[in-house]
């Protein structure tokens, strides 16, 4: 990446320091006042890294009720997206719907927006504050869940569906930059685990339910449970969520002091770049666009956390259950279970082992942490995915025991869980914005989550489950494998080249 490409905006470093890039060779100044900008307090031994309102110094419980409403803003969105699956049948009932590509439109539409909106929502994070984004995404979120109950006809729904995507992608855009705030690097597993159930366990839970509730009170009452749920999680957020984002607290306690050459509240003021607000907007809204395309690494770890998300199971496997073992729809939404156990486990023990191998890599590094010390975890997780693949697809194919994919889908649920945490830490680790490096893997996850129901029935159709399965296991090892290998050995050798790492 070019240094014409480097922000000009106040940043984070992993200690929360705020940092300001210098302008680049000839940069119109219109766009940087001062090519140097000083913290005139400095001087009297002011150290930002010990102050108490530096989100790293809050106490343990401010920082775990803060990731804990985060967690469940960012549990409602995936929850939504996939408690509609079992469903889907009596959608079609409801709106005479016999198109099967308009069917699945119904489900995927929200992961096109899902993929869409955190193109905007981590950026905007960055400039505006966390806390804003999340409260809005959660309350638009809330307005069009209830748009989706109370719709007359197809056309509105998947209209409604479309938007509450996108405000639903505000907080899984969000969630890794709250992370990084509060978290030093040696922290971090745990609270990672913890943040990641949300888009994770969400779609096992969500056809548990929506699976009962269609088949008993209607579809319609499914989207009353989510809206319920955001307003559950508004009620807790609006007066419990605090702002983490550093660079944005300390602005704000700049904006608030009556001289800028004083102190506001004991707090030194921080002087800033005056740049004009479009060109600032801009800057951070075409970040998570850049992270993608430009660096490698991202886009590798993205387009493997895209395989691998729980889409690829998600699509069909309640029409394996229906199809193949006869269960009915609220019964067919507990074949998720096997997917919730494998989550959970590997919330527990993964995040214990990240923070081990990263601790006692560490130490052999003299004490000095690298996001590379990541990779040995998702390597590890990496090895359960194909293997849950395949044996799923071959025990669906065999028609045994249902409980033998449901044991499959464990060993994947496990596996994919194992190495999402290990992604998103490496990407928190990695890159001095978080907010937008996760924005850019969601969104690459998104889209494949979008375009998969449209095609992968069909797939399974053709190949046979033990077929198509195996075909994506084949994706998983060639791309699982041998890059994390290579990211363990080249990553720091490959993040020095961009200007937006750490």
């Amino acid at each position: 990446m070019s240094s014409s490409l480097q922000d000009t905006l106040p940043c984070q470093d992993d200690s929360n320091n705020l940092r300001f890039p210098q302008r680049a060779s000839g940069e119109s100044t219109s766009t940087i006042a001062d090519d140097k900008v000083e913290d005139k307090t400095d001087d009297e031994g002011y150290d930002w890294e010990l102050d108490p309102v530096n989100p790293r110094n809050w106490s343990s419980t401010n920082k775990w009720i803060t990731l804990t409403i985060t967690s469940l803003y960012t549990f409602a969105s995936p929850l939504a997206s996939s408690i509609l699956a079992p469903g889907l049948p009596v959608l079609a009932i409801k709106f005479g719907i016999t198109d099967p590509t308009v069917l699945a439109l119904t489900l995927s539409i929200f992961l096109l927006s899902s993929a869409i909106g955190p193109l905007f929502a981590g950026p905007l994070s960055e400039v505006y504050g966390r806390v804003r984004v999340l409260h809005l995404g959660n309350l638009f979120f809330l307005a069009f869940n209830l748009g989706c109950a109370l719709s007359p006809n197809t056309a509105s729904f998947i209209v409604f569906r479309f938007l509450a995507g996108l405000a639903g992608s505000a907080p899984i855009a969000c969630g890794g930059g709250v992370v990084s705030d509060l978290f030093a690097e040696r922290e971090r597993a745990s609270a990672m685990a913890l943040y990641s159930l949300g888009p994770l366990i969400g779609p096992a839970i969500g056809p548990v339910m929506g699976g009962f509730i269609a088949e008993s009170v209607g579809i319609q009452y499914v989207f009353y449970v989510v809206a319920a749920i955001s307003g559950v999680a508004a009620i807790l957020g609006l007066p419990l969520l605090r702002e983490s984002y550093a660079p944005v607290i300390r602005l704000r306690l700049n904006s608030m002091a009556p001289d800028p050459e004083k102190t506001t509240a004991g707090h030194p003021a921080l002087t800033a770049p005056q740049m004009d607000k479009w060109a600032y907007l801009w800057t951070n809204l075409k970040r998570p666009a850049i992270l993608l395309t430009r660096s490698f690494v991202c886009f590798i770890l993205s387009l493997y956390m895209s395989l691998t998300t729980w889409t690829i199971i998600n699509d069909f496997c309640s029409e394996l259950f229906s199809k193949v073992y006869h269960f009915s729809i609220g019964i067919g939404g507990l074949a998720y279970i096997g997917l919730g156990l494998g989550f959970v486990g590997a919330s527990v023990f993964g995040a214990r082992l990240s923070d081990k191998v990263y601790r006692y890599l560490a130490a052999k590094n003299g004490g000095k942490g690298k996001p590379e010390m990541r990779v040995p975890v998702l390597i590890f997780g990496s090895f359960f995915v194909p293997v849950g693949l395949f044996w799923y697809g071959w025990s669906a194919q065999a028609e045994v025991h249902y409980m033998m994919p449901i044991i499959g889908t464990t060993l994947f649920g496990f596996g994919l869980m194992t190495s999402f945490i290990a992604m998103q830490l490496y990407l928190v680790d990695t890159f001095t914005y978080a907010a937008s490096a996760v924005s850019a893997a969601s969104t690459f996850r998104s889209l494949l989550g979008f375009a998969f129901p449209l095609f992968g029935q069909q797939m399974f159709d053709k190949l046979g489950y033990g077929g198509g399965n195996s075909l994506l296991a084949g994706l998983a090892i060639v791309i699982g494998i041998p890059f994390p290998i290579w990211i363990y050995y080249a990553g720091e050798r490959i993040r020095a080249k961009s200007p937006l790492s750490r």
